[in-house]
């Protein structure tokens, strides 16, 4: 398998390592405004240097990677607000190089900390929650289309791996599977569930399938989804797979796309740890809602030795 010198595939052999919690959750308990549209895609745009502080805020929680600032940063979604194509490519780049700036302040090096790139779902673009249904308007050709310049410029920036991430289908899987080709950069893809099935309804066993015939997949798992749903999830593609398996929920609380707002409660993440090492979970960090307390948590759960 290529690794692209990144040596990821290596340590994952090894054992497993610690994800980041919610970049936006972070960002915005640090002071930003992470309301609009496009979420952490503007404090990448209009304020790089809070991005970057809240990679350093992981990485001191216990991270050993930084996902990049680029989930919601797309062509048409920039577009609504004036902002140009080639602009679009230099925030993709930012997204990287201020992961990457972290990992060094933070008096880490690429061979014990990670940057991967985030590729969000179509529906992350639009911003009304259909990454959650994976109810789109367009065919899968045309997500094709619409992943491929994006995952080029992010390839083309060197990070250790390009995350495919809150998945909802497996329309969504082919495409990125036909955008990726033969981008030398190792891809994982995270799946977003509920009451184990993609949030389509369709089958995860499926979805771990098209997974796998993608050259260079690293890892496939699940993220954006409730603690529960996620070991459930997870279960089941330990029975599809032998691939290592990623594994990053939110909290437990939900997300209200129409009034941008969140209720419910939290849930313990790190108390589902030990299992999902047992399981062969080799990525475990915290999606939405997920800060740095939490993620030291998780990290403690994950570093100490297996009994």
């Amino acid at each position: 398998m290529a690794d692209n010198g990144s040596g990821l595939h290596a340590v994952l052999e090894r054992g497993a390592v610690v994800l980041d919690g919610g970049l936006g959750t972070r960002l915005e308990t640090r002071g930003n405004d992470v309301s609009s549209a496009l979420w952490s895609a503007e404090i990448l745009r209009l304020r790089p240097e809070e991005v970057r502080a809240a990679h350093r805020d992981f990485f001191d929680a216990g991270a050993r990677v930084a996902t990049t600032a680029s989930y919601q940063v797309s062509y048409n979604g920039y577009a609504q607000i004036g902002v140009d194509a080639e602009i679009v490519d230099e925030l993709l780049v930012r997204s990287v190089e201020v992961a990457k700036q972290a990992r060094v302040e933070s008096g880490l090096t690429g061979a014990d900390a990670w940057v991967l790139a985030s590729v969000g779902p179509y529906g992350a673009s639009l911003g009304n929650g259909s990454e959650y249904t994976g109810d789109y308007d367009l065919s899968e050709a045309e997500l094709t289309v619409w992943h491929e310049r994006r995952l080029q410029v992010l390839d083309a920036a060197s990070p250790d791996a390009l995350l495919c991430e809150t998945i909802p289908s497996n329309a969504e899987a082919r495409a990125l599977r036909n955008a990726l080709g033969d981008l030398a950069t190792p891809v994982i893809l995270s799946f977003t569930v509920a009451e184990g099935r993609l949030r389509s309804g369709e089958s995860l066993a499926e979805a771990v399938r098209i997974a796998e015939t993608i050259p260079g997949i690293l890892a496939v798992g699940v993220n954006c989804s409730s603690v529960a749903d996620t070991d459930r999830a997870l279960r089941i593609m330990r029975e599809a797979s032998g691939l290592p398996l990623i594994a990053y929920p939110n909290s437990g609380e939900v997300w209200d796309a129409e009034s941008r707002s969140w209720s419910g409660s939290a849930s313990s993440v790190a108390s589902y740890v030990p299992g999902w090492r047992e399981l062969g979970v080799k990525l475990i960090g915290g999606c939405c809602r997920v800060d740095t307390a939490e993620l030291a948590a998780i990290a403690a759960a994950t570093t100490q030795p297996r009994s």
